[in-house]
C-alpha cells in the first residue's frame, strides 16, 4: 500500500505563485510516473503535469509556461510550482503515483485533495 500526502496549497491573489509537495511513503519497490491532476466544481478531473521517474515531463495545454512539476526520487516527493495564477487554476489539486510492488505488480494512487483558490 502507498500512501500519498499532499501540502501547500491554500489561497493567493491572481498573479501569485504556489508551490505543491506531495511525499509517498509505504510499501514499494520504486515509484514510477508521478503527477498532478486538478478537479474544479462541476468539472471532470483533468491532467495538469506528469514526470516520469527519468525526469521527462507532460503538461496540459493551459499550464504550459506557468507550472513546473519536479521530482526527487531519493525522497519519493513530486513538486509543481505554480507560477502566474489565474482565477481558473481554482481546484482541488491531488497528487498521483505509479507504483511497482514487490511482486513486480504496478498500482496507481491518489492523495487525499488539497485546495487551490485563486482569489481576484
Amino acid at each position: 500500500q502507498v500512501q500519498l500526502v499532499e501540502s501547500g496549497g491554500g489561497l493567493v491573489q491572481a498573479g501569485g505563485s504556489l508551490r505543491l509537495s506531495c511525499a509517498a511513503s509505504g510499501s514499494f519497490v520504486r515509484i514510477n510516473i508521478m503527477g498532478w491532476y486538478r478537479q474544479a466544481p462541476g468539472r471532470q478531473r483533468e491532467l495538469v503535469a506528469s514526470i516520469t521517474r527519468g525526469g521527462s515531463t507532460n503538461y496540459a495545454d493551459s499550464v504550459k509556461g506557468r507550472f513546473t512539476i519536479s521530482r526527487d526520487n531519493a525522497q519519493n516527493t513530486v513538486y509543481l510550482q505554480m507560477n502566474s495564477l489565474k482565477l481558473e487554476d481554482t481546484a482541488v489539486f491531488y497528487c498521483s503515483a505509479s507504483a511497482l510492488n514487490r511482486w513486480s505488480a504496478e498500482s496507481n494512487y491518489w492523495g487525499q485533495g488539497i485546495q487551490v483558490t485563486v482569489s481576484s
